[in-house]
């Protein structure tokens, strides 16, 4: 790669907005809970796990991520998890960051949503004060589940209403269209908090449209096959709804066959404002900055598209317009440096 740019990649303020906390589980910490709390994995070593990560399909992953799930059971194992994502990305220059956690997959196993929540937000909390890491924390709903679930889940929020900033809708995709949670949202819609959905990865962009119509989102999580619509890419253009991106996730998911097929870079040309995120990384091959210069790489964006990427990551977080314009000058002041 182009030292230029990776220096860009690497040292330019960046956010990430889609990022699933449980899906930062590394095979290293995955063994070292289980061994902590005697939880019996399916696999005698790291390598052994690493060997499994190779997906067909959404569903293949899901099958490994609630597995390996097991592992988290006290409120100093979550602690430990997020804190470890945030010192990762401290070393990526990440200041701001607006995670997922799927409190079904936890509270349907015996663990307390206040286990999970107080473990998360701790480290937040601990990683904005140490590490300089804003954030946002988004509750998700596991859309395969069905709404009864959501609306039990939401229920079971209340009493930590003040720690979430908004909720999304996640897992397997395909025959859970967004519009079965229209309740649950406009529920969470009516208490202030922010909505957001995953929808076009590998469900159809009507899910797209259901998701924007439906439950009101203001930003879709992945939304790839939106360009399969040009009605709906022009409403994107037009509206500036974020998408948000995550390049090696949808590779390892077989979204795309390869780097080079990816729609990263027409999405970003026809002026949808798409971002650049790592998903679940732990699972997926990379985190931030290895998201950035594999597509960089393999699309060969320009200084100035990696720069607009990484500006988008700022316009569609849920900072302050203030802190946003901030960060956005900052930008364009170390870009001119560099390029």
């Amino acid at each position: 790669m182009n030292q230029t740019r990776l220096h860009l990649i690497e040292t330019l303020p960046k956010t990430e907005l889609h990022l699933h906390i449980e899906g930062t589980l590394m095979p290293e910490m995955m063994f070292a809970l289980a061994r902590k709390n005697g939880v019996a994995l399916p696999y005698a070593s790291v390598a052994e796990v690493a060997a499994a990560y190779a997906f067909d399909d959404l569903q293949s992953f899901l099958n490994l991520y609630y597995e390996g799930m097991a592992v988290l059971q006290h409120r100093q194992d979550f602690y430990d998890l997020t804190m470890a994502y945030l010192q990762r990305m401290a070393d990526e220059a990440v200041v701001h960051v607006e995670i997922f956690f799927d409190p079904q997959a936890h509270t349907r196993r015996g663990v307390s949503f206040e286990t999970v929540i107080g473990g998360i937000t701790d480290a937040l909390k601990d990683g904005q004060a140490r590490l300089g890491i804003s954030y946002r924390l988004i509750m998700c709903f596991l859309r395969d589940l069905g709404e009864a679930e959501a609306l039990a889940t939401w229920q079971a929020a209340q009493p930590f209403l003040a720690l979430i900033d908004g909720v999304g809708l996640d897992s397997a995709e395909v025959g859970h269209p967004p519009e079965a949670f229209q309740a649950v949202y406009q529920m969470a819609l009516d208490a202030g908090l922010k909505t957001v959905a995953h929808a076009g990865e590998e469900g159809p962009p009507e899910y797209i449209w259901n998701a924007l119509n439906d439950l009101k989102v203001s930003r879709i999580d992945h939304g790839v096959r939106a360009l399969e619509d040009p009605e709906l890419v022009a409403h994107l253009v037009h509206t500036q709804v974020p998408l948000t991106v995550c390049p090696l996730s949808n590779i390892k998911l077989r979204v795309f066959d390869d780097m080079g097929q990816h729609n990263l870079k027409s999405l970003l040309e026809a002026g949808v404002c798409v971002t650049i995120n790592s998903d679940d990384p732990a699972y997926f091959g990379g985190y931030l900055v290895e998201n950035f210069v594999q597509t960089a790489d393999a699309l060969g964006l320009s200084d100035a598209q990696v720069v607009q990427l990484v500006k988008n990551g700022f316009v569609a977080s849920d900072l302050p317009d203030a802190e946003k314009a901030g960060y956005l000058q900052r930008i364009d002041a170390l870009a001119a440096q560099v390029v």
